[in-house]
């Protein structure tokens, strides 16, 4: 068995002669915990024999996070301040030495090129390789030297200069040649979406799946996923007519719903309408509030799967009580084996998620 705490030094990190496969070496405060948990990473450039550095090219910030730093800095007519939401992307990396929104706790994911790697290594990663992280930025060790002077503030996908640090047991996927960077990207960044929802559903004998955001990046690769894993109906919905139109035209659904999720009882009366209720429920949304009406839409004997860093797990597991609903509730962690594959699969194939995807960048 590995030894996850190996090396690790008792008060400094700087004393550590040897690392800890996932990354407790780094942690700088508080001291103790996974640097996932940790309010302050160390950045330093020099590696311990199984890390690898990686010149950082492009950041993906996750929705949640992007859309709360857009709520936040707004600007008097009511729009977005890009030049503040850049400092404050900033002002985080610089204090926490990682990625980390404080206010949703999540980050995102990066692209760059392997500039170092330790000789013990167990990545299978070389010297030049261009990769991209299917670990969180929220434990990844980061430096931004270039200011991001790139970068408007007004996109989730952030033009970068800098370096990351994967350990031991990162997760990192080499680009593909076929695809653009930033289609590589904003697909992987969401591949553990499409991967855990085809294993649900290949659970049930020809489920009916209801996939709530179904128009975005998480909820047209979960559309596109169930109906490969064999749903006998798949169900999108959506807010507003402008993302039911598209959502239409990408051909992903056979049937296309119009509700706010934050209101259970229409999301609910929505997916009910449109040939629910659901055996499988996939939330990808990113505002908060949605936990009632998916737990609404869904049969008894059924599963929701919750993947979006805006869930309150509290109010969906108390949610489910009071409702006295009979669902399972599985919380979508990002990994699932082969997740970048599949996705990477299911746009090659599909023009429908390919234009979808391409038209958010």
């Amino acid at each position: 068995m590995v030894d996850l705490r190996e090396g690790l030094a008792v008060n400094d990190a700087a004393a550590t002669t040897r690392s800890s496969p996932v990354g407790l070496h780094r942690v700088l405060e508080p001291r103790g915990v996974l640097p996932q948990a940790a309010t302050r990473l160390d950045t330093r450039r020099e590696l311990w024999p199984d890390e690898v550095r990686v010149r950082v090219e492009r950041l993906n910030l996750d929705a949640a996070s992007f859309r709360q730093l857009e709520r936040t800095h707004t600007d008097a007519a009511g729009h977005a301040d890009g030049d503040a939401v850049r400092a404050a992307v900033l002002r985080i990396v610089a204090e926490r030495g990682k990625m980390q929104n404080p206010e949703t706790g999540s980050g995102g994911m990066l692209v760059g090129t392997v500039e170092e790697v330790g000789p013990e290594s167990p990545l299978g990663l070389a010297v030049g390789d261009r990769v991209a992280t299917l670990v969180s930025l929220t434990l990844t060790p980061l430096v931004i030297e270039d200011g991001l002077r790139d970068w408007d503030g007004r996109g989730e996908q952030v033009p970068a200069d800098g370096y990351a640090i994967l350990f031991g047991r990162s997760i990192a996927a080499q680009l593909p040649e076929d695809l653009s960077p930033a289609l590589a990207l904003a697909v992987m960044d969401v591949c553990g979406a499409p991967a855990l929802t085809a294993r649900v559903v290949g659970g049930y004998d020809a489920p009916v799946v209801a996939v709530v955001g179904a128009a975005g990046k998480s909820g047209s690769l979960a559309l596109a996923a169930a109906r490969a894993a064999g749903a006998a109906r798949t169900i999108g919905v959506v807010p507003v007519q402008a993302e039911a139109d598209l959502l239409g035209a990408a051909g992903l659904a056979d049937a296309v719903a119009l509700a706010d999720a934050r209101d259970p009882v229409a999301l609910a009366e929505a997916v009910t309408a449109a040939g629910g209720p659901a055996d499988v429920t996939v939330v990808c949304v990113d505002v908060p509030g949605c936990e009632g009406g998916a737990i609404l839409s869904t049969r008894d004997g059924g599963t929701v799967i919750f993947f979006s860093m805006a869930t309150s797990f509290s109010a969906a597991a108390l949610g489910a009580e009071g409702l006295a609903a009979d669902v399972t509730m599985l919380v979508g962690n990002g990994y699932v084996p082969g997740h970048a594959d599949l996705a990477l699969t299911l746009v090659r194939e599909n023009e429908g998620v390919r234009r979808l995807f391409e038209r958010r960048l």
